[in-house]
């Protein structure tokens, strides 16, 4: 199981520094993580968000895979939808290339209506565009459609479901899922059955809202805007170009609530001893590949960024393993 770092590359105005620092840093940061034997890093994509969400994710995982040498190179996820098959198994394939067969390609239906406009892609067929798009891919390297292809054979390709018919047909394409959930996980295994899969090839990977640090209270009170921003956007996103009313703007208080039903808050400032508890009473009975962490809210100051990658990429393998093998003896 591997334990990896997602960026979204954010750059808020109230936080802003210039855009070309601002990604410069965001490399030195994956440099930083190779280094310190991080299991991987992961980009994700939206499109129009006001503070410049990561909009091409293999562009910036192609400029992270020329300046580093053994860490994994993610999307989570990249929106097929939105692209011709062919022109994303080009891309996909260059960056596994470029990075010496690294690449880990999540790839995901979205949610927004005004990406689908700037695109002119119908959001209406979304799931079935994303099915067919992956299936193609696959396809165009299987055959050599695509030239050059990439080094591994076959590249991990994960579906980024949330929800049953998602989780369905990323078993039925014999991909990974990419959501850590038992109640999905039995509608991935249907889709594995349905589509003459081995079941024992199932494999899933998510990310968890936690980030690390020594002092979790200290930590969140310089964290919290940011993670106020981050939700607030995700929110306000998801009814754009919809007749749905703007949800209500939420406060750091709030989102530091933690669900009684013992689910995941918005997201868990924890010690890694902290965390290798939470995550292991979570991850219990699933074949987890890897788990992804965020490197970055919204911006947050640099030295929790680092610190943050430090603790995910050094300190919490260790304690996870350590718990395994606990709960293991016990069994």
């Amino acid at each position: 199981m591997d334990v990896g770092l997602v960026f979204d590359l954010r750059n808020p105005a109230q936080w802003q520094r210039p855009w070309a620092d601002h990604y410069a840093r965001a490399l030195e940061f994956c440099e930083e993580a190779d280094h310190r034997g991080a299991g991987g890093i992961w980009f994700t994509e939206h499109h129009l968000f006001e503070d410049g969400y990561l909009p091409q994710p293999l562009t910036f995982a192609a400029a992270a895979a020329a300046r580093t040498h053994r860490v994994r190179i993610g999307t989570a996820v990249v929106l097929p939808a939105l692209r011709k098959p062919a022109q994303l198994a080009e891309e996909a394939a260059l960056v596994d290339l470029i990075s010496g067969g690294r690449l880990e390609l999540g790839l995901g239906a979205g949610y927004r209506v005004p990406e689908y406009q700037l695109f002119d892609a119908e959001f209406s067929k979304r799931f079935r565009r994303t099915g067919e798009t992956i299936a193609q891919i696959l396809r165009l390297w299987e055959t050599g459609g695509v030239t050059p292809g990439p080094i591994q054979d076959p590249v991990p390709v994960w579906g980024g479901f949330y929800g049953p018919r998602g989780a369905r047909l990323a078993g039925q394409l014999g991909i990974g899922l990419l959501h850590i959930s038992h109640e999905m996980f039995a509608h991935y295994q249907a889709g594995l059955a349905e589509g003459g899969h081995n079941l024992d090839l199932a494999q899933v990977s998510d990310l968890v809202p936690i980030v690390l640090a020594d002092d979790p209270d200290a930590a969140w009170e310089r964290i919290g805007p940011h993670l106020a921003h981050q939700k607030n956007t995700y929110r306000r996103s998801s009814v754009e170009g919809t007749d749905r009313p703007a949800p209500p703007v939420l406060t750091s208080a709030q989102l530091r609530e933690r669900p009684a039903d013992g689910s995941w808050a918005a997201l868990e400032i924890l010690t890694p001893e902290q965390a290798a508890v939470r995550i292991n009473d979570r991850i219990a009975g699933l074949p987890v590949r890897h788990l992804l962490f965020w490197a970055d809210i919204a911006g947050m100051p640099d030295d929790l960024v680092a610190r943050n990658i430090e603790l995910v990429s050094q300190r919490l393998p260790a304690l996870l393993a350590e718990q395994r093998s606990t709960a293991n003896t016990a069994r």
